[in-house]
């Protein structure tokens, strides 16, 4: 009797041997990713700390947001939210989790910015301090406009929330983004052509104690007043009688400007003005403050070619005439 040849075992695959391998792979994400819509309600949650906040922002029910998020936590195996009586703080895989979707965010809102309104350009929000915007950063427009001819940049303030960078004065270790060193600061007396030529020079800290000296309130991270100063230079100063107290920066300058007195002169602040000479340093006293100035990128914010250009320009010394007031 012949020998029948062994079966053979035919699997059919259909068509999924001739799926492209990234239709087969995006499938594979609708799996593991059941629901865009509570992964979008999460990060708004997760950003603005509040599930009020981001029904508003969603223009949904904080009901819905609440249903979005759970349904989340229950797909994911894990809390992601300590409910807290007036925040909502997020878990450590909350924080993992946020992490990935404000980096992929930031890359999909990337290639929106570059194609929306013109091939190549690229869109940024800055935020900073009127201080140093007005400063600072008008005083390079003009490089901006030169370096960075397709960049649509909005300069905005440092309470909102959706900048893509953001100046900060301080130590450099902040733990929700990436922090860029931009650049140092040195502090000392400052005061107006005029103010000089009616004054004597002070020639110690204890004369200068005593002169005609504009104050600014410490409202910011590292921000010296005139104690503050006085002090890291191990000298204890008298109680001090101001001629002026401002709570804007730029205002003690236009006092100091107009020759109403000596301010505190941040340097990296007042380039424009020293080198017009409508500020001159009073004393070759001066502080080195640890902390400096940082650019920081907002999480998941990577670090561009045209990111670096405009730090390059926030560097330069290269700056127009004063024009302004300040």
């Amino acid at each position: 009797m012949p020998t029948l040849p062994a079966p053979v075992c035919i699997i059919s695959m259909g068509n999924k041997m001739n799926q492209p391998l990234k239709t087969r792979q995006h499938k594979g994400y609708r799996r593991i990713i059941p629901s865009m819509n509570a992964l979008v309600a999460f990060e708004a949650v997760a950003r603005n700390g509040s599930f009020t906040i981001a029904a508003q922002e969603l223009g949904v029910t904080q009901a819905a947001v609440s249903k979005h998020v759970k349904f989340l936590e229950d797909t994911f195996g894990a809390q992601l939210f300590y409910r807290l009586h007036r925040s909502n703080q997020l878990t450590t895989e909350g924080n993992a989790l946020y992490d990935a979707m404000s980096e992929s965010m930031q890359r999909i809102a990337g290639v929106f910015d570059k194609y929306a309104e013109g091939q190549g350009e690229e869109a940024i929000a800055l935020a900073s301090t009127a201080d140093f915007s007005n400063l600072r950063i008008m005083p390079r427009l003009h490089l901006l406009r030169e370096q960075l001819p397709k960049l649509r940049l909005r300069l905005t303030t440092p309470s909102d929330r959706d900048a893509d960078l953001s100046v900060r004065f301080g130590h450099g270790k902040w733990d929700d983004g990436t922090a860029v060193f931009l650049f140092d600061e040195e502090i000392f007396p400052v005061c107006s052509p005029s103010w000089l030529a009616r004054h004597c020079p002070p020639t110690s800290l204890d004369e200068l104690a005593h002169n005609q000296l504009i104050d600014t309130d410490a409202t910011l991270e590292g921000w010296m007043t005139w104690n503050t100063w006085f002090r890291a230079l191990a000298y204890t100063p008298p109680k001090l009688a101001f001629s002026l107290r401002c709570a804007m920066y730029g205002d003690a300058i236009l006092a100091a400007v107009q020759g109403h007195g000596i301010a505190l002169g941040w340097g990296r602040l007042l380039e424009n003005h020293l080198a017009s000479g409508r500020l001159v340093r009073v004393s070759s006293h001066a502080i080195v403050p640890s902390d400096a100035y940082y650019i920081f990128l907002a999480a998941g914010r990577p670090k561009t070619p045209v990111i670096d250009k405009l730090m390059d320009c926030l560097r330069a010394d290269d700056i127009e005439p004063c024009q302004s007031s300040l």
